[in-house]
């Protein structure tokens, strides 16, 4: 037993040694920061970063030693190193909110971004972030302006309103001026016009946060004007309309106009607000999309106050405009609630330069991407399907049939639920067995791309509908990027 202890202590005394030369040829934090490919690194991601991956990569070696020994050591050769730091501080640095490929089929994807903007709008954008600007300066009068000064003209002459301004989003508008006109009184709204909007966001919350009480009339499917006129007394303090652009009951229906609500609007002395949600300054059928009613339309139908959204149909930046009567409107400013809800420097750029598009109908498709890509006719977008079909199956291999297939758009964000677009797209469909997690892996190798890739798996096929695929040339030049990442 003596001498069997005697041995292992010795072993130990050995293994021990070895294992303090391993420690020992572990390089030190500065010895790697003097290294010139290191150095370059540093340049890119600066000291501190570097210092600390440097930190992190050798606490790492020292974790592994006695199970891999000598191995792990290979690892601070000057060029396994370089690679190593690049990719990880290259993956650290990367920004959160990046550009993707929308090829969902869904145009104005929510979650997506919705709106494309224009080049002048993003011309516009760049051109006040970098300095001072005159955001709420009136340079001819030479003292404190008024920042809804650059859209308010505008939205006056496109759609034919008294006056304007302009807040964050929809759902602010809405809040903001039942807020102004409606709090601590009564506002009858139709059930079949409360709606919840994405995120599980309903107008009956939002008018309770604006501090208006919600009188119900009608049924889900049939509202008359009486139901309306029945339910205004003393304590009312608005009416309103909800668009219902997200969804449609047909069949047995009635609901009232804009036009009869004025009516009674008139008579009773409400003010009569219609909030449009996606809403629309351009008549849509001129493109060959289905009508949606537009700003102005509703405003010709006596509607007081119009409330609408910047980054849906419009096709600018995320925006709640409202427009409509100069003394509500006027009224609506003074409401301490908007300073929380005013826009920026850079929004109000892009809504400027997104809005003086709108005086230039004739080129509308050409000039702003959201209806451009919703005019997109269905022979246009098969070639740009024919165009990637053969380099996409060169790139995934036998393992998958890649096929151009007929498919069907969606406008998106709530606009025109019920109708679609004919469009293309790549239907990728997996030979094999176990195809839901052959999709589910190639699904994520797209969406691990330099400029990630969003299709939608349906009936055990990936579909990417190229509808909104501009720029092919840069989604042709990554899919080298899938090899290997989709088996």
């Amino acid at each position: 037993v003596h001498k069997v202890n005697s041995v292992r202590a010795e072993c130990m005394q050995d293994f021990s040694k070895d294992s303090q030369s391993l420690y020992a040829r572990v390089p030190s934090v500065d010895k790697l920061l003097r290294l010139e490919s290191v150095a370059s690194i540093m340049e890119t991601y600066g000291r501190h970063l570097t210092t600390e991956a440097v930190r992190t990569l050798i606490a790492e070696a020292r974790a592994e030693l006695q199970d891999e020994g000598e191995r792990v050591l290979e690892r601070f050769s000057e060029g396994v190193l370089a690679h190593v730091l690049e990719t990880r501080l290259s993956k650290q640095t990367a920004p959160s909110l990046r550009r993707v490929f929308n090829l969902t089929g869904t145009v104005l994807h929510t979650n997506l971004g919705r709106a494309p903007l224009p080049q002048e709008a993003i011309d516009a954008m760049v051109n006040v972030a970098g300095g001072a600007s005159n955001l709420e300066y009136d340079l001819e009068k030479g003292k404190r302006g008024d920042r809804d000064s650059h859209l308010e003209s505008l939205l006056q002459e496109i759609t034919g309103a008294e006056a304007a301004t302009v807040v964050n989003n929809n759902a602010a508008a809405v809040l903001l001026v039942l807020n102004t006109l409606a709090n601590r009184k009564e506002v009858p709204v139709s059930r079949g016009e409360l709606i919840e909007i994405g995120g599980a966001f309903r107008v009956p919350d939002i008018m309770k946060r604006a501090g208006a009480k919600l009188v119900e009339v009608g049924t889900t499917n049939r509202t008359h004007y009486e139901d309306y006129a029945d339910a205004v007394s003393s304590k009312t303090g608005a009416l309103m309309k909800v668009h219902t652009s997200n969804y449609m009951v047909q069949g047995f229906t009635k609901e009232v106009s804009g036009r009869e609500l004025s009516r009674l609007s008139r008579d009773s002395g409400l003010p009569l607000i219609e909030d449009l949600g996606s809403g629309t300054l351009t008549d849509l059928t001129a493109y060959g999309l289905p009508h949606e009613p537009t700003a102005q339309e509703t405003l010709a139908n006596g509607i007081d106050l119009v409330t609408f959204s910047g980054d849906k149909l419009l096709g600018g930046p995320q925006a709640g405009l409202i427009v409509g009567r100069k003394d509500l409107i006027a009224v609506i400013k003074k409401n301490p609630i908007k300073r929380a809800m005013r826009l920026d420097k850079i929004t109000i750029a892009a809504l400027s330069a997104v809005l003086e598009l709108y005086r230039d109908p004739d080129r509308l498709a050409k000039r702003v991407p959201a209806i451009r890509l919703l005019a997109k006719q269905e022979a246009e977008i098969r070639q740009i399907a024919k165009g990637i079909e053969e380099p996409l199956r060169v790139v995934l291999g036998t393992a998958f049939d890649v096929t151009t297939a007929p498919c069907l758009s969606q406008i998106g964000s709530g606009s025109l639920p019920v109708e679609r677009l004919k469009s293309a797209s790549i239907s990728i469909e997996p030979l094999g067995k176990n195809k839901g997690k052959a999709l589910n892996r190639l699904a994520s190798a797209f969406r691990s791309l330099p400029i990630p890739v969003i299709g939608r798996i349906q009936d055990n096929t990936l579909l990417l509908d190229v509808r909104c695929l501009d720029d092919v040339d840069g989604f042709l030049a990554q899919l080298n990027g899938l090899d290997g990442s989709q088996t």
